[in-house]
């Protein structure tokens, strides 16, 4: 995936600047990419309306994209306005042998209503739109435009926008995003100040998204800046729930910085560049750890499920399986131990450096009192302790070895982000843990060293360091980070769920 990605532009042109070609090249430049555009149309207009339409033959358009994709990789491409029948077969035509793998993403925002609720399109248009739908990865109308596409009603509040989302995406195997735009007007309270906006595939909401709705009459293109935000932000990041944070983010911010434009009467533009001016770039949603963790909360929910999790809670774990989690634990935090001595290697500063150290011995100490506590148990029971050392599972080996990697070849932050869900994972985990303590429990006063306040500081430090890096690192090291902290993240879920020989 390149780090600037060529994005290219479907749509008509608007010489005021804010909707269609022009919103479209300056919304890609302000979210990192490369903006190239073939038009569909010439139009008159400025903030108040259109005054005139011209439309370029269809092989004309087939010509300019052509001539792009004869001399330029494009990594993504955003599809605007696409006045007529023949247009949009020229266009679906020349996508067609280029979609699957390696070939562009591509985002169709479906123009056909226009802000006052005029149909802008004939049936015929409709009908060749509904088909080119099938060429796309993410459609992005908005609630006038879904309803046409479903032959419904608009929608009138959240849950039916959302339903209406989910029947297209059922209808034409693509990923819809749903915006909550248009509600203003029908307020049921549950949108009251507030825009949403869903990411909706076949099986429901993927990731939805609030914000505060800002008063602003300088809404001129924000269709047109969205759509192309999330080509740009997919092609840069690779996943539509990432670009969709980024994206909406960007353009809350670019509808603020309207205010500092002086552009026409009507309904002004947003302030594309806004942020660029200011020195400032789209955030990287992959620099804040805190979405990291939003990334995993399936595998979260998935590990509260996990069969020895939920029996070592409600205390109906066997002795055996116990003992077994103990003696694995224990291999795997002597190792472990070593990993966070790398890291204190690996430290600029002293603090950091006491910190990773500090952590390794601990772990040590831990792992001391766990195979003690074992050998206890055992001899309590009247058993003779197992001398020597347990086997090692698979599943703690394959742990090992990713840590293990991390610390070898990977960078100061590398090793930071692979080892935060063994704080992170641990805490959240040990936090539900011991408040399913109880008196009678059978294994009460481990349950109890499961979380503690000591351990919940190191944890927010862990945090507090690794967030402090993934700011610091280039796109590169950051992506370095983030599969090493999701790996950990699935090797800790593998950890808990495996079974004794």
């Amino acid at each position: 995936m390149s780090e600037i990605p060529n994005v290219l532009s479907i749509a008509g042109s608007d010489p005021s600047g804010g909707a269609g070609i022009q919103a479209d090249l300056k919304s890609i430049a302000a979210c990192g990419g490369y903006g190239m555009a073939a038009l569909t149309a010439l139009t008159a207009q400025n903030t108040r309306g259109v005054t005139g339409v011209h439309l370029p033959p269809a092989d004309f358009v087939t010509a300019q994209l052509d001539a792009i994709a004869d001399d330029v990789r494009v990594d993504a491409v955003k599809i605007g306005m696409l006045a007529n029948v023949e247009t949009i077969e020229a266009v679906g035509a020349w996508l067609a042998p280029r979609r699957g793998p390696g070939g562009p993403a591509v985002v169709l925002d479906p123009v056909m209503v226009a802000t006052s609720g005029d149909r802008l399109t004939d049936d015929d248009t409709v009908a060749a739109l509904r088909y080119l739908v099938s060429h796309a990865d993410l459609v992005t109308p908005n609630l006038p435009e879904l309803a046409v596409l479903l032959d419904t009603e608009p929608a009138t509040t959240w849950p039916e926008a959302l339903e209406q989302a989910q029947r297209l995406a059922q209808q034409a195997d693509v990923l819809v995003l749903a915006k909550g735009g248009h509600l203003a007007g029908h307020d049921d309270g549950a949108t009251a100040g507030r825009c949403p906006d869903a990411l909706v595939g076949l099986d429901g909401v993927v990731l939805e998204l609030d914000d505060e709705r800002v008063d602003t009459t300088s809404t001129h293109g924000t269709g047109c800046s969205l759509s192309s935000a999330m080509a740009t932000l997919y092609a840069r990041f690779g996943d539509w729930p990432t670009a969709l944070r980024a994206a909406k983010g960007w353009l809350t911010q670019a509808l603020r910085d309207a205010a500092d434009l002086d552009v026409g009467s009507g309904h002004g533009p947003v302030g594309h560049l806004g942020q660029l001016w200011a020195g400032k770039s789209v955030p990287d949603p992959r620099a804040d750890v805190q979405y990291w963790w939003d990334l995993i909360e399936d595998l979260r929910a998935r590990i509260d499920d996990v069969w020895f999790v939920k029996q070592l809670a409600d205390g109906t774990l066997e002795r055996a399986d116990f003992e077994h989690y103990l003696a694995q634990d224990s291999i795997y935090l002597r190792t472990y131990s070593k990993v966070l001595s790398r890291a204190a290697q690996l430290a600029p500063t002293l603090d950091e450096q006491q910190f990773w150290a500090n952590s390794a011995s601990e772990c040590l100490a831990v792992e001391l009192g766990l195979h003690q506590a074992r050998l206890a148990e055992a001899e309590a029971r009247g058993e003779t302790p197992t001398e020597g050392e347990a086997p090692t599972s698979a599943e703690t080996r394959s742990y090992l070895n990713h840590l293990l990697s991390a610390a070898a070849i990977g960078s100061y932050a590398v090793v930071a982000a692979a080892v935060l869900p063994c704080y992170w994972l641990y805490q959240d985990i040990g936090t539900r843990l011991a408040a399913a303590n109880r008196p009678d429990h059978p294994y009460a006063d481990w349950l109890g060293m499961y979380s503690s306040p000591e351990f919940d500081a190191a944890t927010q430090q862990a945090i507090a360091i690794t967030q402090r890096l993934a700011r610091q690192a280039d796109p590169r090291e950051r992506e370095a980070m983030l599969d090493a902290y999701l790996e950990s993240s699935r090797q800790e879920m593998d950890f808990f769920a495996q079974r004794r020989p």
